[in-house]
């Protein structure tokens, strides 16, 4: 009898390296290891080797640094996409192409169902789980974390120990990180309580900005459309350009973000990133489309940024929404081409220099100095008309007998 097919998400970290057992031993399966590369720095011939080791009867490593970066992560950046204001939803974006990945390798290798290592608790069950319905609806599901009676990274660790399973974390050492070209996230340990800093030891890709350097270093980022398309001038592909402003943003501090922030499933939970290159791209495109984007269009979109960060914290990236408001942006971003100069300084990045053919600044119109095509005395008529609703309203309810805050 043909046995049954899993097709795993495999990490190499600590919760997937005690799955591909746990499956073998729980469902009577094979698992197929479904390994993607979208920067996070690791030996993956090595990840692939483990799980070849551990059980997995084929291991698969599918490069998706470039769809990564370009489809899913300059998508957000056009579109100023920050959950709360804040993370620049490193982990986010990784999930749906992850997940569209590993649905399409099961779909490949003949699997009945797909499984994940997210925990119960967190946000990344519902982004593998809702990116599968989306695509796949007829692969089954399988989440450890909410079958199992593992029920702590603890635990977790003294299964992998009774199995002879190497694992990348300790008791002493039990942050739990995700990395990509985009970020490095931390959770977990000393972090949970929100009052405790977050040590030197935490950070593994950002310097401390108080020993980093004091002299500045100027960039110069290109854009096309809203996409990053060149540094000083040579053009590169995205993973090479954010590659390299992750190793020059890294020795000023740049892009550490430290928040609690509500998860998906109700709770509150502490993070600490570090997004050197995205938070420098972030600065310069903000910059780039205030030159070149009309008032009211820039301000409407920020209503939809919000929007788009939900969506995709939520795991809602394949949904009908984030589409429509993908197309609001391609035409929105249209003329935000040009480049912007940034000036990188210990923990700090700011926007120094905009220029575009496309630019909306005028200078004969901002001037203080004297001017031939604005009229000042204009400005009476247009103040008297855009404050009548107000002085009518002051008349009425008699504000101006009696003034108040």
């Amino acid at each position: 009898m043909k046995r049954k097919k899993i097709a795993l998400a495999y990490s190499g970290g600590l919760d997937t390296s005690i799955i591909i057992p746990w499956l073998i031993q729980n469902y009577g399966c094979e698992v197929v290891a479904y390994i993607a590369d979208v920067g996070q720095g690791d030996d993956l011939a090595a990840v692939k080797a483990k799980a070849l080791k551990t059980g997995a009867s084929k291991a698969i490593v599918a490069d998706l640094k470039r769809e990564f970066v370009e489809n899913y992560c300059f998508r957000a950046l056009r579109a100023q996409t920050k959950y709360e204001g804040t993370y620049l939803l490193g982990t986010s974006l990784a999930r749906p192409v992850i997940a569209k990945g590993l649905v399409e390798a099961a779909v490949r290798e003949g699997c009945e169902a797909i499984a994940h290592g997210a925990t119960g608790k967190g946000n990344d069950q519902v982004r593998f789980e809702l990116a599968a319905m989306a695509l796949a609806p007829h692969l089954k599901i399988i989440a450890p974390w909410r079958e199992w009676t593992i029920r702590s990274r603890q635990d977790a660790i003294d299964f992998a120990k009774s199995h002879g399973i190497p694992i990348p974390v300790t008791k002493k050492h039990p942050y739990s990180m995700d990395g990509n070209l985009w970020h490095l996230s931390h959770e977990g340990g000393d972090l949970e309580n929100p009052w405790n800093e977050a040590g030197e030891h935490v950070y593994l890709i950002t310097a401390d900005p108080l020993k980093a350097p004091r002299k500045p270093r100027y960039l110069v980022i290109g854009f096309e459309r809203g996409k990053p398309v060149s540094l000083d001038g040579k053009k590169m592909d995205g993973v090479e350009l954010l590659g390299k402003l992750n190793a020059i943003g890294k020795h000023y501090g740049v892009g550490r973000i430290n928040i609690v922030e509500n998860r998906l499933v109700g709770m509150k939970c502490r993070s600490v990133y570090e997004s050197p290159g995205a938070t420098i791209l972030y600065e310069a495109h903000r910059a780039m489309q205030v030159l070149t984007v009309e008032r009211d269009a820039l301000h409407y979109a920020q209503t939809l940024s919000l929007k788009y960060a939900d969506l995709v914290y939520y795991g809602q990236w394949f949904s009908p929404l984030r589409r429509a408001i993908d197309a609001f942006f391609d035409e929105h971003q249209q003329n935000v081409t040009g480049e912007a100069r940034v000036r990188l300084t210990p923990g700090v990045v700011q926007t120094v220099g905009v220029r575009s053919r496309y630019s909306l600044y005028s200078a004969d119109l901002a001037t203080f100095e004297r001017d031939e095509v604005y009229n000042q005395k204009d400005a009476e008529g247009f103040i008297r008309l855009f404050g009548l609703p107000l002085k009518v309203a002051g008349a009425v309810n008699g504000h101006a007998r009696r003034p108040t805050a």
